[in-house]
């Protein structure tokens, strides 16, 4: 008779103490958990109550439409049988790319399954909806390495965006710049699991790589931004300001914000320590959280960590910002690949009262440990593989 329970096999004292840590830490109501069926790889506001509502990918394959204040999805998005790993929505349609190299979609508000996007050759990891021109587009990234644009409403693929050099690896995410695209023109930003962080314009007649200039150096080109030691997971363009500039997450264990009018060169850096898979900015603070499973709150000013949110078991893979709408404060939600979501004040007071709370011990939860939310024990290695691929 076959056992999945890990008291049953070898384990080191390290890793029984680190299942035990999890385990107490698991009952822990920090954030008003949501619990999943399973672990969840990305999210995105909901475009239709950016203040309460966001879409969820789930390693189990669905996409789940959810509401903040409720216990229940409001929609659920069926048919991958592999993981989903990124969403967008736009057009009246949510979009999902899949383990299973295929982009999927779904009316938003029916649930009735749309067009399938085919053409990556490996998983497709970041995904963005736009316009260009007259067009619905579609961005895709996958760790073939290339950048797919898309006309939504024929299905074919306008252009391959590709490196021609060889350092380019599996794209980790996408980001349009605010400040410089167009009607007619998208400047695009793309990141992976290199160091290098890459632009390009997209136009419908064709696709160019810009160059950069260096800050220091006005006359001397790069073709890459390059301003961590490894793989960059997020790219964040600062929308409180006039200057958009651009903040990372990375894998050396570093947010930073690169400086637009210094060619994009690092002003600041926030010293995480371990994988940043999420960064968000406000006027008052730097929001980070990763693979230490805490969410950490940083004075923007004094770049000083003022508050550690402690409420997840296991590794932060994404992070959205809820701003005030509608009776609700600006707040900022997390997922986890603990299953669940959670939501966090911005407001001082809050957090002040929050980060006390956090000093009692939470009780042992005596409920059975969740199952692994559909994936084999191959899977789940592979899962691992993936949010670790550098």
């Amino acid at each position: 008779m076959e056992s999945s329970n890990p008291d049953n096999f070898f384990e080191t004292d390290a890793s029984q103490a680190q299942r035990e840590r999890k385990a107490l830490k698991s009952s822990n109501k920090h954030g008003n958990p949501l619990p999943m069926k399973s672990k969840i790889l990305a999210a995105v506001a909901d475009p239709a109550a950016p203040a309460s509502g966001i879409f969820v990918a789930e390693s189990a394959g669905p996409v789940r439409r959810l509401a903040l204040d409720t216990s229940e999805p409001k929609q659920t998005y069926r048919g991958p049988n592999a993981p989903t790993t990124c969403v967008a929505v736009g057009g009246g349609n949510v979009y999902a790319g899949s383990w299973d190299k295929e982009i999927w979609s779904w009316d938003v508000e029916t649930g009735r399954p749309g067009r399938k996007f085919s053409g990556h050759s490996d998983f497709v990891k970041t995904l963005l909806y736009t316009t260009l021109g007259d067009k619905e587009i579609l961005i895709s990234g996958g760790a073939d390495k290339k950048i797919l644009v898309w006309d939504i409403a024929t299905g074919k693929r306008i252009h391959t965006l590709q490196d021609p050099s060889t350092t380019m690896m599996a794209l980790q995410h996408l980001a349009i710049d605010p400040l410089l695209t167009s009607k007619d023109e998208i400047i695009l930003v793309s990141a992976s699991s290199d160091p290098h962080i890459r632009r390009w314009r997209v136009t419908l007649d064709g696709i160019e790589q810009l160059a950069e200039a260096f800050h220091d150096r006005p006359d001397t080109e790069r073709l890459t931004i390059r301003e961590h030691e490894t793989s960059v997971y997020r790219l964040h363009f600062d929308l409180t300001d006039d200057s958009a500039d651009l903040w990372t997450a990375s894998a050396d264990g570093t947010a930073k914000c690169l400086s637009r009018a210094r060619n994009f060169a690092t002003e600041d850096t926030f010293e995480h320590k371990d994988y940043v898979r999420g960064v968000i900015v406000t006027e008052a603070w730097v929001v980070t959280a990763g693979r230490d499973e805490n969410v950490k709150v940083w004075d923007r000013a004094s770049g000083r960590l003022q508050y550690t949110l402690e409420g997840h078991y296991e590794e932060v893979t994404d992070l959205v910002f809820l701003p005030a709408a509608n009776g609700l404060p600006e707040r900022v939600c997390s997922v986890s690949i603990d299953r669940t979501v959670r939501t966090w004040p911005l407001a001082k007071k809050e957090l002040d009262v929050l980060v006390e709370q956090m000093k009692t011990p939470p009780e042992e939860d005596e409920t059975k440990e969740q199952g692994n939310g559909g994936l084999t024990a191959e899977e789940e290695a592979e899962l691992a593989e993936l949010m670790d691929s550098d």
